[in-house]
């Protein structure tokens, strides 16, 4: 509409200006300097007659500018049409009569179908839910919002969940926020009934320029789950670092280095009373987040997707000093990475997701006086079964395998350090391990769902006992730990989870008879 405007008076503005010229010479000359009266009369015809042709030229312009304006109006109109139209069909998929006008932050006003102002539904209603119709709001409302901006000026988004836990248990536990193992029951009570928000996660990812032609991105994920806020805070718990990693995508190919979940191990059991530490981290599940670097291939096809994975990763395992200074455990001592590698399938469904894995992994080890070797081999699984049932899982067997979860740790103090560096880890490293979980899920409805899952970490009990004859530090490490949980997790809308569980800890001991401990919790999470 401005260059509308502009136009007309663009075309007239050297017209006025030889006006402006043609008068001011004959309005200059003074009483004194007067030409002849024929003259005069002369040069008066002469301004009319060029005044007329102006006002000619300006009286055409102002019509040209009128039809212009006359067929915008035309060309509004006929869009106001058309987005009418569009709002009566869009009506005519809500729910009349069922919901008011929604505020959104800001103070910005987005009509629903109950508005009076909204347009007249048409046709049979949509069965729309309330929180549904407040999404969709919120989607139209989102260019409003100020967004998240890095210093680098690439895309920034902020995740995480603000997670909620409360859990009676009956005996005694690792750790009451994240237990992974049942202990002999302690002489001040055999229960307790406890509350905290320290399982809670906070992420960012970054989306980054392409390199190489590849597309960059980097995750950062914290927890709460380390230490305590002092003597006062048990519930809040410090920050400390999860996951930490950069990633280079290619087409059919990836590098990706930095901290993050060994990529031999990628299910994991679905818990919300477990969540900072996964469920099953002393009972089957490899889940420990470590340094390291690996390149992936992928191989598509119609309908499966084929992928080779290799890496190198930071051997973390038979390190037990309580200082805070950090020494070389025994993988980091022999010089040489953790080498594995995974090769996968899976059939790119969402909905009837396949996916299978196998896996190897070595590592030389080097204590003191003595150089090992760890290795295993490794399975993972992932399928539907019948009446929306969903059945994962992973297995494990080898040895030297500690440092990545799945099975019971010892307990060592200080004092006991060098002892158990020197005698008790290289015996450990010897031991043959086996474990494993596997994970029933049922989806009732997009909302709710029912899991079953139990898992098991096991070292060769009968090795284990004989050695304990010469090394009491090993009269505290477990030959196996079992645990088992049910739980429910229901989502009435999908920032917002609530989930009851039950759990049961079965340890034993190489000696006597095993811990039982019985722990029954409620989650409540809001997701951002």
């Amino acid at each position: 509409m401005r260059a509308v405007l502009q136009h007309p008076l663009r075309s007239l503005w050297p017209s006025l200006c030889l006006a402006a010229f043609a008068v001011l010479p004959a309005c200059a000359q003074g009483p004194s300097s007067q030409p002849p009266a024929d003259s005069q009369a002369e040069l008066g015809a002469n301004i009319e007659a060029n005044i007329e042709v102006k006002i000619d030229a300006l009286t055409h312009s102002i019509e040209q500018m009128q039809s212009q304006l006359q067929q915008s109006q035309a060309e509004i109109q006929q869009l106001r049409e058309m987005l009418a139209e569009v709002l009566r069909a869009q009506g005519a998929q809500s729910t009349p009569g069922t919901m008011s006008a929604a505020t959104l932050a800001g103070g910005d006003r987005v009509l629903s179908p109950a508005d009076p102002q909204a347009p007249a539904a048409s046709g049979p209603p949509a069965q729309i839910s309330e929180d549904d119709w407040q999404v969709l709001n919120a989607r139209v409302q989102e260019h409003e919002q100020v967004k998240v901006a890095s210093a680098s000026k690439y895309r920034l988004t902020i995740s995480g969940i603000a997670l909620f836990n409360v859990f009676d248990t009956s005996g005694q536990v690792d750790n009451l926020d994240a237990p992974s193992t049942a202990i002999a029951v302690a002489a001040n009570g055999s229960g307790s009934l406890s509350a905290s928000f320290r399982q809670s996660l906070l992420g960012l990812r970054g989306i980054g320029p392409r390199v190489f032609g590849a597309n960059t991105s980097a995750d950062l994920q914290v927890d709460f789950l380390n230490g305590t806020a002092g003597p006062y805070g048990y519930g809040a718990g410090i920050m400390g670092l999860r996951i930490a990693r950069v990633q280079f995508d290619w087409q059919n190919t990836s590098i990706t280095g930095g901290l993050e979940t060994p990529f031999f191990a990628p299910n994991s059991p679905t818990s919300y009373l477990s969540l900072a530490v996964p469920a099953f981290a002393s009972a089957g599940n490899l889940w420990n987040w470590t340094p390291g670097l690996r390149a992936e291939r992928r191989f598509d096809f119609t309908s499966v997707e084929w992928k080779v994975e290799g890496g190198f990763l930071d051997s973390v395992g038979y390190t037990a000093s309580t200082s805070q200074n950090r020494v070389p455990t025994p993988g980091e001592a022999s010089r040489q990475p953790v080498y594995a590698v995974r090769l996968s399938g899976n059939n790119r469904m969402e909905d009837r997701a396949i996916s299978f894995g196998f896996s190897g992994i070595y590592a030389p080890l080097s204590f003191p006086g003595k150089t090992l070797s760890a290795s295993g081999v490794l399975a993972d699984w992932k399928f539907p079964l019948p009446g929306k049932l969903q059945l994962s899982g992973a297995f494990f067997s080898g040895k030297g395998l500690d440092g990545f979860g799945g099975l019971a740790l010892p307990s060592v103090s200080s004092t006991d350090y060098a002892h158990y560096l020197y005698v008790t880890a290289p015996t450990l490293a010897g031991i043959p391990v086996i474990g494993g979980w596997s994970q029933l899920k049922f989806t009732l409805n997009s909302r709710s769902e029912f899991n079953l899952a139990g898992g098991l970490g096991q070292r060769d009990a009968g090795r284990l006992r004989a050695a304990a004859q010469f090394d009491p530090l090993l009269l505290t490490i477990p030959p196996s730990n079992r645990v088992f949980f049910f739980n429910y997790i229901f989502r009435p809308r999908g920032d917002l989870l609530f989930s009851a569980e039950y759990r049961r800890f079965n340890t034993s001991a190489i000696f006597g008879a095993p811990n039982l401990t019985g722990q029954v919790g409620l989650a409540a999470g809001f997701l951002f």
